[in-house]
Order: C-alpha cells, then structure tokens, then sequence
C-alpha cells in the first residue's frame, strides 16, 4: 500500500511538473520580452529535466501534437501560392508551413547552456522515435536544427595530446566506442609523437567533445589492428612517417546522431596532417566490418548480380561452409580461424569483397562502408586475421579492410557511390 501511495504522489508531481512545462512552451513563444524569455526558457529546461521517463513520452507527444502547422492555413496558403507563385506568397506558405515548435526550440537555444539541453532532449526523444513513429515529424524538425547549429563552418577542430585537459582525457576514454582504452597508459601510448588524436567541439560545448578520430603515422598500410594499439609498442621515427591511418572514430553525442560530423572530420584532419607532415603520402583506414559475419549467417545475398558473379558468390560461401561442417560459429574463434584452410580463407576474403563491394551500396549495407564510402574513400585492401579480439571474431570474423582516402577523389568517389557504384582497387575489384 506504501509503494501505491508512492506511485500516485510521484504520478501526480509528474503530472503537475508536465502542465508546467507545457504552460512554459506557450509562454516562450508568445513571450516578446528577451530579459523574461531566458527565465521561462530556464524553467522549461528545468521541468523537463525534472519529468519522469514516462512523462517526457507524453511531453513529446503534446509537442508533436499541439505545436505543429495549422493543415488548413497550409492549404490556403499553398493554395494562393499555387495560383499565384510571387514571392509573397512564397515567405507567407514558407511561415505557415514550419512548425511552431522549431521556434519553440530556437528560443530554448538562446539560453546559455541551451544547446546542451536540446541535444539532451533529442537523445530522450529518439529513445522513443522506434516505437512511436507519430514522433517522427517532432525529431525530424530537432534534426533539421541540429544540423543548421552543427554544421562544419561552427565547429572547431583540436588536437588532443597529453597536456590535454584531464576531463578531456577521460572523456576520450570513454566514449572510445572502436577499441577500448585500457586505462591512462594505453591513452599515453595513443597520444605519443607517432600518433595523433583530433576532436571537433562546439562553441556553446567547449568543454565537451562531439566526435573524435584516432590516427597513426606508419611506415605502410596497416594490416591488422593490434600493433596499433598495443601500449607497449616503441614509437616509430618521424622519417618513417608515410601513411596516416584512421584506426577509430567515436560520437560523444548521442543527441547529434545523423548530425553528419565524422566526414568532415577526416577531411579536415587530412588536410592538418598534410599541412604539418608534406611527406604523408597516403591517407586510409583500418576499419571494422561489423556486419559481415551477420550477414554470411543469413545467407550472403547480394541482390541484382550478374549470373558469372552470383555463381562465384555461392562457391566461395560453399567454400567456406564445407570448412566449418556447415556451421560458421565453428570458426568464431581465433584459434579456428587460424586453423583455415587457404583456399577457406580466400572464399572467407572474397566474401568479404562482395559484402563491402556490392551489398554496401544497398539499403541496410555495413554502416562503416557506408559511412566511408559515402565520405569519397575508396575500398582498397582486406586483411584477414586483422583483428583478432572478441568482437572482431564475433562481428567480422577477424576480417578488417582498408578505405583509401585520395584527397583528389574523394569528390568524385562519393558522386560514384550516391549511384550506387562502389569505389573500389582492381585487387578487390577482380575478387568479384
């Protein structure tokens, strides 16, 4: 009965905090005053802060509901524009058609620490976004603003190093979402002359990084990840610098998914590195494959392929099948993996080369082909036993692959992949 009662009082402080809130939404936007609408934009953030899990579903669902266009203003407006398409009539239909909300969300941004608390909000909202699909329209609008304030004119580009800030060395640690950072000397190892860390912030989130990049400065390409981030391994000399490897990318904000942020990192960390070392030559990746051994397990289809090309894609999963006795978790394990057959392992590589090469530029292909190729890189090499951790055996079956990043191309290789065409070497090329 003490836990009923409990319920009901928290049920009813939520409530009266959500008709707060809504009061505070309607206030801020007929509010003309700047001094009073930091105060109701403070206090907005404050309830929403406050709401109960179950309560903020409801606060978007008013949201989405109660600040939306008017459909019958709209419509006469679109109509009066149709019939007569001056420039009037086009601020007018343009006016009317966006949603109050949008302003809404500008007036919130005004407010010092504004803009942490909207990226706060859409990380609530698209928890929800999945299984409330009327929300869709509420996170497309806090989409279309996030990527108007977050566009790469705003950001700034800093090299993180040692002398870093200590927040900002945690933070590093841990939203490392690629290959985990095994404390400060694995960090201290990572950030040593022959390797580099890049992060872009945010003026209004100085202090809190939204995406950062991993890079090494080899000698060669690299082909598997673990000299790479092995903490006890010697620096390597500056004349020996020749190729500068992207090894991870992490987001540090969930709240600025589909905010495109990463390929104008890269790009704009090239550049830097070709600014400070003229002599880098080559600028690629070693990438995972997260979805490949789930989709070899369900059957390695690539739709549309010429028939010579379907026939080579089934011998090689054949190949591969007969290998492991028909079951491929057979081979989840380093130790089987290494135990494979040569002619296993080359079926388990050209697979591979279908599944970056053709089924990347599908819908729902691998999501770091997808970003890197749509990003102008180019698929270059795939290194077997590459990586050999837990994950990589689980996700890739150890497989990595390298992105090759022509500063020269890298247009025209995301103009070949927006038509479904894969930039790829003749090396993989010829594997299909």
């Amino acid at each position: 009965m003490l836990d009923g009662l409990k319920n009901a009082a928290r049920k009813a402080s939520g409530d009266h905090t959500l008709r707060g809130l809504l009061i505070d939404c309607k206030r801020l936007l007929s509010e003309r005053g700047e001094a009073n609408s930091v105060t109701i934009a403070r206090d907005l953030v404050t309830r929403f802060a406050a709401l109960p899990e179950d309560q903020q579903g409801t606060f978007f669902e008013r949201l989405s509901r109660d600040f939306s266009p008017d459909p019958q203003a709209v419509l006469q407006s679109a109509q009066a524009y149709a019939d007569e398409p001056n420039a009037s009539n086009l601020v007018r239909l343009t006016h009317l058609a966006e949603p109050p909300r949008q302003e809404l969300l500008r007036r919130i941004n005004r407010l010092p620490g504004g803009t942490s608390s909207i990226v706060a909000m859409r990380r609530a909202l698209l928890g929800r976004v999945a299984r409330q699909p009327e929300l869709q329209a509420l996170e497309a609008d806090f989409l279309h603003l996030l990527s108007s304030w977050f566009n790469p004119g705003f950001l700034q580009l800093q090299r993180v190093d040692w002398n870093s800030p200590a927040q900002l060395l945690e933070q590093i640690i841990h939203h490392e979402a690629v290959h985990e950072i095994d404390g400060w000397d694995d960090l201290r190892r990572r950030l040593q002359p022959d390797r580099r860390c890049f992060a872009f912030f945010h003026p209004q989130l100085p202090d809190e990084p939204l995406i950062f990049v991993e890079v090494a400065l080899l000698p060669a390409m690299p082909a598997s990840i673990a000299p790479l981030i092995d903490k006890r391994a010697e620096p390597s000399r500056p004349n020996q610098f020749k190729v500068a490897a992207f090894y991870s990318i992490s987001n540090c904000q969930p709240g600025l998914k589909g905010v495109s942020l990463g390929n104008f990192l890269i790009k704009r960390v090239a550049e830097e590195l070709k600014r400070e070392m003229p002599q880098l030559k080559t600028f690629c990746t070693l990438s995972p494959i997260p979805g490949f051994a789930r989709w070899l397990r369900a059957g390695a289809v690539c739709e549309g392929l010429p028939k010579a090309r379907a026939e080579r894609l089934d011998a090689a999963r054949a190949v591969v099948l007969k290998a492991c006795g028909e079951d491929l978790d057979r081979i989840a394990s380093v130790t089987a993996l290494r135990a494979l057959p040569a002619d296993a392992m080359q079926a388990l590589t050209r697979l591979a080369a279908f599944y970056l090469g053709v089924h990347a530029a599908a819908n729902g292909g691998d999501p770091v082909a997808r970003f890197h190729l749509d990003n102008g890189a180019r698929l270059e090499r795939l290194n077997p036993l590459a990586d050999l951790s837990a994950k990589g055996v689980k996700q890739s079956f150890g497989m990595m692959v390298n992105y090759l990043y022509d500063l020269q191309k890298v247009e025209m290789h995301h103009e070949q992949f927006t038509h479904g065409e894969v930039a790829q070497s003749r090396a993989l090329a010829s594997m299909l």
